[in-house]
């Protein structure tokens, strides 16, 4: 357990020092269908297919997914986009 602390810990130590201190996440909503999902992913945050059907996943049976690391205005843009489609996504300090 601590052995797994350490990493986490020395991985937020990591973000931090790249800039990556915020996090976008994507919420679950009952509304959009994984396709759209998926392909929102895509166009905004340029995941892969896989990378994006991935997360999809996770934000369905989680509520939510960190779909995105890094700077403040960088990921503000990110969400904008996925707002614009539909989707509800917050910021979050990492």
């Amino acid at each position: 357990m601590a052995r797994e602390q350490e990493l986490v810990s020395r991985d937020a130590a990591e973000r931090v020092e790249t800039g990556e201190s915020h996090v976008l996440v994507l919420c679950n909503d009952e509304v959009n269908t994984f396709e759209y999902v998926i392909k929102s992913l895509v166009d905004v945050c340029s995941h892969d297919h896989l990378q994006a059907e991935q997360c999809a996943m996770i934000t369905h049976f989680n509520g939510k997914c960190d779909v995105k690391c890094g700077e403040f205005d960088y990921l503000l843009k990110l969400k904008r986009g996925l707002i614009d489609r539909g989707l509800t996504a917050v910021v979050e300090r990492n």
